[in-house]
C-alpha cells in the first residue's frame, strides 16, 4: 500500500518537537522578516522558544538542510552515470528578490538556474510566451512560476506535467489525487505541512485536522494527503456556522485564505498547531485582547518555514530530472497492438485499410517513447517527428538493423514492402520485440502508371494506405517546388547575365535600401570562395564586380532538369526559352521525374539539417565556360532550398494494420537512384527501439541494384552497418527466370504461372543464388522469405527454401504475412532473430580511392556478372572532367534496369558474357555520388496503354477512393 511518508522518506528527516502552546506557522511565506540563508544556518541562529525545550525552527532547518544534501547527492549520482547531464530549473519571477531562496537552493545542490525576469504588471499572455519556450527546452527539468500568478489558470495549466515542480497544474494535482504519485508531483507546500505536522507529533492516525478557507482545490489536495496519513480531515470555509466548534476540537489548523474579523484565539485549545499555507505572515491573524508581546512569547515564529517550501521545489526537480533520465533508458515498448480479423478470400488493400481503424497518432507516438513536443500532427493518423530524440537518445545503445531486399522482380513486384510490414507486424505485435518499419514514400507516377501504391498489401500494410499514397505530407512536393526553384535561377541567371552591364548587374544583385548598400550572407559566402576578403560593397574593384556578378554558364553543361511527380514521356525532351520575352535564350532541356531529382538523395542521405543545407549548396548545376563547377550556392538559392526542405527533413510516422511503428521517409527510385529510405528514419528508430529491437528498412527492386547502393552509399553515408539481409523471392519470379514466359503488367498470368512446374522453380533458383552470392559479397547472413502466393505449391515452396539453404542462406522460410498478417511471418521473425546474433563482417564492394572507371567495372563484374564495361566517348569526357574537378573519390550510383542483371531488361535468370555500356556520366555532388547511366536508360518513366488510373475514382458522396491499390 502506497506510503506518503515512505515517497518522502529521501527527503526531509522528521524532528520532534513541540511541546505546549501553539505555533504560527507560516508554510509557503515569502515575505519573512528576518531572511536565513538556504544553506549552511547555524542551529544558534535560530532563536530559542524557551528553557529546556528544543526549539521547533532547529528541527526546521535540520530538515531543509537534509533535502538539499540528499539532492546534492542524488544529483551527483546522476551526473555520475551521465556525465553530459546538467538539468535546469527556470525561475519566472516577477520581483528581484521573489524567489531567492530557490536560486540559493538550486545552486547550491548544482541544479543550472534560468532566470526569466519579467516587468511588474505582466500580463498572463507574456507568461505564457516564456512557458511555452520553457517547456520545449529539453535542458529545463523544473519551471516554477511566480507567486503572484499562481491563481491565472492559463498559465498554471501551460506548464508541462513533467516539469510542474510546483504541483499546480489540473494534470498533476488530478494524478495526485488519484493517488498516481508516480507521475505527478506532491505540491511543494503541502509537502512542508506534512513535514512541520510530522516534527510537532501530529501526523499520526487518530489526530484531527481542520483545513479552512477558500482556497478549495489546494484544500482538497491537501486533505486527501493528510488522509493517507491516517488524520481525521474537515474542511471548510471561514462563514460555516460550526467553525467555532471545529477551531475548538482540531489539533491542527491549516489556513489557506485569510481569516475574517473578530476571530479570537479563545475558540483554539491551548496546544493547536496552525499552519498558514500559501500565505504570507501579515496575512493571517486571529483577534485578541493579549497584547502583541505576549502574543509572540507564547507563539515563536519560524521564519525558516518558506525555506521549506523552496526546498521541497528543489526536491521535486531533481526528482523530475531522475524521472527523465530513467525515461532515457531503453525498455520494453507499452506497444497495444491492433486486432486483425483476416478473412478469405482477401479484399482488396483499399477494403482492408478502411476495415481497421488506427490509433491516434499521438497514442502511438507515446507508445514508442515519443513526447508530445517530439511530434507534429498531420491529422488523425500521421505525423512529422522531430529530429530532437536523436540528440535526447544519444546515449543509447541501437537496436538490430535489417535490410530487405529481393531478386531481380517481375514488372508486379514481387512484395519486399509487403514483406517488411509483414516482419515487423510478426517481431512487435506477436512476439512483444520492439520493432520499426523504414520505408520509401511512394511516386504518383507509378501509383497512377502501372505498380500501383507501395503501402504493402493484404494484411501487411501502412494505414491509411491512401493517405500513404497520395501527398502524405508533402515531402515530395517540397522536393519538386525547390528542385524547380533552382532550375529557375539558373535559366533566368543566363538571361541577366546575357542582357546586362556588369554594373547593372551589380546594382540589381546589391541594391541600395533605405540609403545602405549591403551584401547577403550567401553573397558573402560567395565572396569569400572567390578570394574577395571585402564586405563593404563600395570597395569592390571593377574586376572584382565582374568577376562576382558574373557565373559565365556553359548553357551546354547544364546538367540541372527540372521535375514533375507524373510519367510523361513526352517531357524527355523539349525546347525552352520560345517565348519573345526569354530574348532569344533558347536551349534543350528534358523533366526528370521527381523522386529521381538529387534533392530527394540529398533528403535520403543527409543526418542534420546543416548537412542537408550544406549538401544542397554543393550541388552542381552546370560548368562554367572556363570548365569550373557553378553549384546552387554560386547561384545564391542554397539558402532558399532548405526553407523549402525544412519540414520535409522530418520522417513520417504511420502505422501497420496491427499497429506497428512506421517511419515513411524519402522515396528516391532504385533504377534511376540509389533506391533507399532516409538514413535519418532508420538512426530515429534505431534509437527508439533501443538495443534488443529491430529496425526493417527495405531496398529498392533487386538486391544487385538497391542493395548494393544501400551498402556502397547508404551505409557510407550513415556509418550504421546491417546485421542481417531478407532476400524477397517468389514461385512466380523464380518461374520467369527460369524460362517461363514474359510477365506484362494489366496481362493475365499464363498457366505456367498457375500451375504446379518444379523444373521452372528449380532453373528460376539461378537468379536466388546469384543474389545469395551478391549480400555475401558484402559479409552479411541471408534469410531468404519467400512470398506465398495462393497458387503456390507446398512442393515448389519447399525446393525453393531447400536450394536457397544449399547455396548459402543462413535461413529459407516461407510468409503468408499477405493472407493472414503478421501471424504469418512469425517464422521469418524467428529466424531473423537468430540470424541477427551471427557473427558478421561487413566490408565495402570497393575502396573509393579507385578511379571512378574501376569502380564501375568492379560494380559490372562482380555484381551484375558483365565480362567489362564499355564507355561512350561522352560518358569518358565526363569521368576526366570530374576527375579534374576533384570528385573522383565519390562512391558509384548505377542508373540501370531494374527487371534483369544486365542492361537488357529481356534478359532473365543470370546473363553472362555481355558487355556493359556506359552511355553518359552525371554528377551528384550534393549527394555525394557519381551516376553512370546505363543503355537506355530513362529518368522519366511513361505511361503505359493502361494505366492505372482507370481504375481510380472518388465517391462525391462519401468522399471515399475507389480502386487505389
Amino acid at each position: 500500500m502506497w506510503s506518503l511518508r515512505a515517497a518522502r522518506s529521501w527527503g526531509a528527516a522528521a524532528v520532534t518537537g513541540g511541546g505546549p502552546g501553539w505555533y504560527w506557522l507560516p508554510a509557503g511565506s515569502r515575505g519573512c522578516a528576518q531572511r536565513l540563508p538556504a544553506i549552511g544556518v547555524k542551529e544558534e541562529t535560530v532563536p530559542s522558544s524557551g528553557p529546556g525545550r528544543q526549539p521547533p525552527g532547529t528541527g526546521l532547518m535540520r530538515s531543509i538542510r537534509q533535502i538539499i544534501l540528499n539532492c546534492k547527492t542524488e544529483l551527483a549520482a546522476l551526473q555520475k552515470c551521465e556525465p553530459c547531464f546538467h538539468p535546469g530549473l527556470a525561475i519566472v519571477q516577477i520581483t528581484d528578490d521573489e524567489m531567492l531562496e530557490v536560486k540559493k537552493m538550486a545552486e547550491e545542490v548544482g541544479l543550472h538556474v534560468v532566470h526569466i525576469c519579467l516587468p511588474e504588471g505582466s500580463a498572463t499572455e507574456e507568461v505564457l510566451d516564456e512557458i511555452m519556450k520553457l517547456n520545449e527546452d529539453p535542458k529545463i527539468r523544473g519551471l516554477v512560476l511566480p507567486r503572484s500568478l499562481v491563481m491565472s489558470d492559463a498559465a498554471i495549466n501551460a506548464v508541462i506535467p513533467e516539469k510542474d515542480v510546483d504541483g499546480i497544474t489540473d494534470i498533476n494535482l488530478g494524478r495526485l489525487v488519484r493517488g498516481n504519485f508516480s507521475e505527478c508531483f506532491v505540491p511543494p507546500a503541502a509537502s512542508a505541512v506534512i513535514e512541520l505536522l510530522e516534527q510537532a507529533d501530529l501526523c499520526t492516525p487518530g489526530r484531527k485536522a481542520l483545513i479552512v478557507g477558500d482556497d478549495c482545490l489546494q484544500g482538497a489536495v491537501l486533505q486527501k494527503l493528510l488522509q493517507m496519513e491516517g488524520m481525521a480531515v474537515v474542511s471548510c470555509q471561514w462563514q460555516n456556522t460550526n467553525i467555532m466548534e471545529l477551531l475548538h476540537q482540531s489539533d491542527a489548523i491549516v489556513v489557506t485564505s485569510p481569516a475574517p474579523e473578530g476571530l479570537g484565539e479563545d475558540w483554539l485549545k491551548a496546544d493547536t498547531t496552525i499552519i498558514t499555507y500559501n500565505l504570507p505572515a501579515a496575512v493571517f491573524s486571529l483577534s485578541s485582547d493579549r497584547q502583541d508581546s505576549q502574543r509572540n512569547e507564547s507563539r515563536p515564529s519560524h521564519d525558516g518555514i518558506g525555506l521549506l517550501t523552496a526546498a521541497m521545489q528543489i526536491k521535486n526537480t531533481v526528482e523530475s530530472s531522475t524521472r527523465w533520465l530513467k525515461q532515457q533508458q531503453h525498455k520494453q515498448w507499452n506497444l497495444r497492438p491492433l486486432k486483425l480479423q483476416p478473412i478469405l478470400p482477401v479484399p482488396s488493400d483499399i477494403e482492408i485499410s478502411r476495415a481497421q481503424t488506427p490509433k491516434a497518432i499521438g497514442v502511438l507516438a507515446k507508445e514508442v517513447g515519443l513526447r508530445p513536443s517530439e511530434i507534429e500532427a498531420y491529422g488523425w493518423n500521421k505525423a512529422k517527428v522531430k529530429l530532437s530524440p536523436l540528440d535526447r537518445l544519444k546515449e543509447q545503445p541501437d537496436g538490430k538493423y535489417i535490410l530487405v531486399a529481393g531478386i531481380t522482380p517481375t514488372p508486379l513486384g514481387e512484395g519486399k514492402s509487403t514483406v517488411t510490414i509483414g516482419l515487423v507486424q510478426a517481431l512487435a505485435a506477436h512476439l512483444g520485440v520492439n520493432a520499426f518499419a523504414c520505408v520509401r514514400q511512394p511516386s504518383q507516377g507509378p501509383t497512377f502508371g502501372v505498380k500501383g501504391g507501395a503501402a504493402g498489401g493484404g494484411y501487411a500494410q501502412v494505414i491509411p494506405m491512401e493517405e500513404f499514397n497520395l501527398h502524405l505530407t508533402g515531402d515530395i512536393h517540397a522536393i519538386t517546388a525547390a528542385n524547380n526553384l533552382l532550375a529557375a535561377a539558373i535559366d533566368a541567371r543566363i538571361l541577366h547575365e546575357g542582357t546586362q552591364s556588369d554594373q547593372a548587374l551589380y546594382n540589381r544583385l546589391v541594391p541600395t535600401i533605405n540609403g545602405k548598400r549591403n551584401f547577403s550572407p550567401i553573397q558573402l559566402a560567395r565572396l569569400t570562395r572567390l578570394g574577395i576578403q571585402k564586405k563593404d560593397p563600395r570597395t569592390l574593384t571593377p574586376k572584382e564586380v565582374s568577376k562576382f556578378v558574373r557565373l559565365d554558364i556553359d548553357p551546354s553543361t547544364i546538367t540541372w532538369q527540372r521535375v514533375v511527380d507524373t510519367n510523361d514521356r513526352f517531357l524527355r525532351k523539349m525546347t525552352i526559352g520560345q517565348a519573345s520575352t526569354e530574348k532569344g535564350f533558347v536551349r534543350e532541356a528534358q523533366f526528370d521525374i521527381a523522386v529521381a531529382s538529387e534533392i530527394m538523395a540529398i533528403l535520403a542521405l543527409t543526418d542534420s539539417l546543416a548537412d542537408m543545407k550544406t549538401r544542397l549548396g554543393n550541388i552542381v548545376v552546370a560548368n562554367d565556360r572556363k570548365g569550373e563547377p557553378v553549384t546552387a550556392e554560386d547561384v545564391g538559392v542554397s539558402g532558399a532550398l532548405a526553407v523549402l526542405m525544412k519540414d520535409a527533413i522530418k520522417p513520417t510516422l504511420m502505422q501497420t494494420l496491427e499497429g506497428t511503428p512506421v517511419f515513411v521517409h524519402a522515396g528516391p527510385f532504385a533504377n534511376i537512384a540509389h533506391g533507399n529510405s532516409s538514413v535519418l528514419a532508420d538512426k530515429l528508430a534505431l534509437k527508439l527501439v533501443g538495443k534488443d529491437g529491430f529496425v526493417v528498412t527495405e531496398a529498392g527492386f533487386g538486391a544487385d541494384i538497391g542493395m548494393e547502393k544501400f551498402f556502397n552509399i547508404k551505409c557510407r553515408a550513415s556509418g550504421l552497418q546491417p546485421h542481417v539481409v531478407v532476400l524477397v523471392a517468389t514461385i512466380r519470379a523464380l518461374k520467369m527466370h527460369g524460362g517461363g514466359p514474359s510477365v506484362t503488367a494489366g496481362k493475365p498470368l499464363s498457366k505456367e504461372y498457375t500451375e504446379e512446374n518444379l523444373k521452372l522453380v528449380a532453373d528460376g533458383c539461378c537468379n536466388l543464388q546469384k543474389q545469395i552470392k551478391i549480400a555475401h559479397l558484402f559479409g552479411i547472413p541471408v534469410v531468404v522469405a519467400l512470398n506465398v502466393f495462393k497458387t503456390d505449391t507446398e512442393a515448389e515452396i519447399a525446393l525453393a527454401c531447400q536450394i536457397a539453404k544449399h547455396s548459402g542462406a543462413y535461413d529459407a522460410v516461407p510468409c503468408n504475412h499477405w493472407t493472414i498478417g503478421g501471424r504469418g511471418s512469425l517464422q521469418l521473425a524467428e529466424a531473423i532473430r537468430q540470424a541477427s546474433d551471427e557473427k558478421s563482417s561487413f566490408r565495402y564492394l570497393y575502396d573509393l580511392k579507385m578511379p571512378i572507371v574501376e569502380k564501375i567495372r568492379t560494380i559490372a563484374q562482380k555484381v551484375y556478372g558483365a565480362e567489362d564495361i564499355e564507355l561512350s566517348p561522352q560518358a569518358q569526357s565526363k569521368v576526366d572532367l570530374y576527375v579534374s574537378q576533384g570528385f573522383g573519390e565519390l562512391p558509384i550510383c548505377m542508373a540501370k534496369t531494374h527487371l534483369s542483371l544486365s542492361h537488357q531488361p529481356e534478359c532473365k535468370g543470370v546473363p553472362s558474357q555481355f558487355i556493359l555500356p556506359i552511355r553518359d556520366v552525371r554528377a551528384s555532388i550534393g549527394a555525394g555520388f557519381i551516376y553512370p547511366l546505363v543503355g537506355t536508360m530513362s529518368t522519366m518513366p511513361g505511361l503505359p496503354t493502361r494505366p492505372c488510373f482507370y481504375d481510380i475514382d472518388l465517391d462525391s458522396d462519401t468522399e471515399q477512393i475507389r480502386g487505389l491499390f
